[in-house]
């Protein structure tokens, strides 16, 4: 829960200063109603999530089995870039702000104003480096932070509420000043529900509570296909930081904007981005304030720690597996090295701005939640679960709209997602094709009949002759026999006929199961894949290998133009069969006289 709540827990530090700059005097109710969102709609929106998808990967693998094909990578690649922009601006956000805390502590020396990008620099290199260490050593952290900073929230909170129960005039002030700017009540309701799109950054913690499933140890019995316990375990996690989370937003929300003057919310004043060390200096002294600075800094720094878990745990279970990585992405050192260096660009281009960071972080959080909402929806649809369907269809209009309104107003945020969609997308296409001649088979597996057809051949030398399985009639098994036999000059007809199915053409690497099938008397080994010439290379390679025989593989040429069959290949996995195959097996098996002969003709 720690971990996760860097992320959650940590926007206090500057939550309750946008709230109040955001809506001014309706900021405690607009709060309210965040909360009301936040424990009708994306708590138990979440603790589905987490039943549906209890290995880390969230919605977007909910939604990615929702959507297969390409449509689904596609889909799942957007996603990635929305949740890219959630997590690599919760860790720039966070250090900038905990930047700001550091120079506007009285005590600061003089010389720190000015430096804001070099010190968040220097805070997201540390961040780094922790990582670097290991995984168990960030949770170690985590847990003695987020101890440490709630319990200093709640002293400064009470003492807050004390100030109000023997000040009551406080509090009547702002109550009149809420009624004499919107005198009527319904007006005041209506206000606060368009201002809490602005509030967004109070939700951030859910899509990491989930993220950081793989942490949960979960029961003794659990297995990969029901882990019971880590569910159970995620769901009092979400459920114990939503609860948290909501008595805090709440009571500093009412406390700060009844006890803190509206000007000093404003950029430049001593309250903008630091509402609560605001109370903590006025009212705990300097001392304590500083205390507070520290703890926050510290919490705000580490917050980028549930955004580095979250982006370890995403990034490897996906698009290295697309073939849209290299394969050392599924690396933690190397990961960590390559998100502190985009949290370094990001740094300096936003010159470590909060508020322009602001709305980036808000779109993220908000299209990840709404993704969320929307994936159990269609998964409660697909079960005939009708009340479950209406429940989860409200909550995903609730964010659906508070997405849009967020747009509206901070388009930027948008933007940003959009380079981080554009670059992911960039990058995985590249390293697609890069990676495209690899032989992309986790392993091969022949079933009791492929097995008996291979030891039924005669001879060291194994035939094969690739078909396409589109026509599978007798005249074109006995016309394929013929052409291969009157253009490679077989000397008999002891041959294998050798046919890839594709399932999926979007799917990068698995098992290949070779299954044998006797049609019109001619032996045929059938292969569910996700290319032909891949599929082709790799069962030759294990014939070769496995079974100490020199598979020849036979080919007519393709038709067509090079370049759009080319293009096929790679989008499709058809196309130019014969040299890709060839390419393939020269990758795979750099040794010439232990290499699968082709031909063609």
């Amino acid at each position: 829960m720690c971990l996760t709540g860097l992320d959650y827990f940590s926007t206090l530090g500057y939550q309750p200063a946008i709230a109040a700059l955001a809506a001014g005097a309706v900021a405690p109710l607009a709060t309210i109603v965040l909360v009301v969102v936040t424990l009708a709609g994306a708590l138990p929106v979440y603790r589905r999530v987490a039943k549906e998808s209890p290995h880390g990967t969230g919605s977007i693998a909910m939604l990615a089995k929702l959507l297969p094909r390409w449509r689904g990578k596609l889909t799942v690649l957007a996603l990635l870039g929305f949740a890219a922009t959630d997590f690599m601006i919760t860790m720039t956000l966070s250090a900038a702000d905990a930047t700001a805390h550091l120079i506007e502590n009285p005590f600061a020396p003089e010389a720190l104003r000015g430096q804001q990008v070099v010190i968040t620099l220097a805070l997201l290199a540390g961040l780094g480096v922790v990582f670097l260490r290991g995984f168990r050593e960030a949770i170690r952290l985590a847990t003695v932070l987020v101890a440490v900073f709630l319990a200093a929230n709640l002293v400064v909170v009470v003492v807050a509420i004390q100030h109000l129960v023997t000040n009551p005039v406080v509090v009547t002030d702002w109550w009149g000043t809420l009624t004499t700017q919107h005198g009527n009540p319904l007006l005041v309701v209506a206000i606060a529900l368009i201002v809490f799109p602005k509030l967004a950054l109070g939700l951030s913690g859910f899509e990491t509570g989930v993220a950081v499933m793989p942490q949960i140890k979960g029961d003794p019995g659990d297995t990969e296909e029901h882990p019971r316990g880590r569910i159970r375990g995620a769901r009092r996690l979400l459920t114990t930081s939503a609860l948290i989370m909501s008595g805090f937003l709440v009571t500093s929300s009412i406390t700060t904007v009844a006890l803190i003057p509206a000007r000093e919310f404003q950029p430049g004043g001593e309250a903008n981005g630091r509402a609560l060390a605001y109370l903590a200096h006025a009212y705990l002294g300097e001392g304590f304030g500083t205390f507070y600075d520290l703890i926050t800094i510290a919490i705000l720094w580490f917050a980028g720690a549930s955004a580095m878990a979250g982006l370890l745990n995403l990034v490897p279970r996906y698009l290295p597996h697309y073939g849209m990585a290299p394969a050392w992405a599924r690396a933690t050192r190397p990961l960590v090295l390559v998100f502190t260096a985009i949290g370094f660009l990001i740094t300096i281009i936003f010159e470590a701005s909060v508020d322009e960071q602001g709305g980036a972080y808000a779109t993220g959080v908000l299209v990840l939640i709404t993704s969320a909402a929307i994936a159990v929806t269609l998964t409660a649809r697909r079960r005939g679960e009708r009340g479950a369907t209406i429940g989860f269809g409200i909550v995903s209009v609730v964010f659906i709209y508070t997405t849009i309104a967020n747009i509206i107003e901070r388009p930027d945020g948008i933007k940003i997602a959009a380079w981080f969609i554009i670059g992911i997308v960039a990058v995985s296409f590249v390293s697609r094709i890069a990676r495209s001649t690899e032989l992309r088979a986790t392993s091969v597996r022949l079933d009791p009949i492929a097995a008996q057809f291979i030891a039924d051949s005669h001879h060291l030398t194994l035939r094969l002759i690739a078909h396409e399985p589109r026509d599978i009639s007798p005249e074109r098994y006995a016309a394929k026999l013929e052409h291969a036999q009157h253009a490679h000059r077989l000397p008999d007809n002891d041959v294998l006929f050798i046919e890839i199915d594709i399932s999926d053409s979007s799917d990068f690497e698995g098992e290949l199961v070779v299954r044998g099938e006797n049609r019109h008397g001619y032996r045929v080994l059938r292969v569910d894949g996700s290319t032909v010439p891949n599929g082709i290379a790799a069962v030759a390679l294990h014939l070769s290998r496995e079974l100490d025989c020199t598979p020849h593989i036979y080919f007519r040429w393709t038709e067509g133009n090079p370049l759009s069959n080319l293009a096929r290949f790679f989008l499709f996995g058809e196309g130019e069969i014969a040299p890709m195959t060839r390419e393939v097996l020269r990758e795979a098996e750099p040794r010439l006289d232990r290499r699968p002969w082709v031909h063609v003709a």
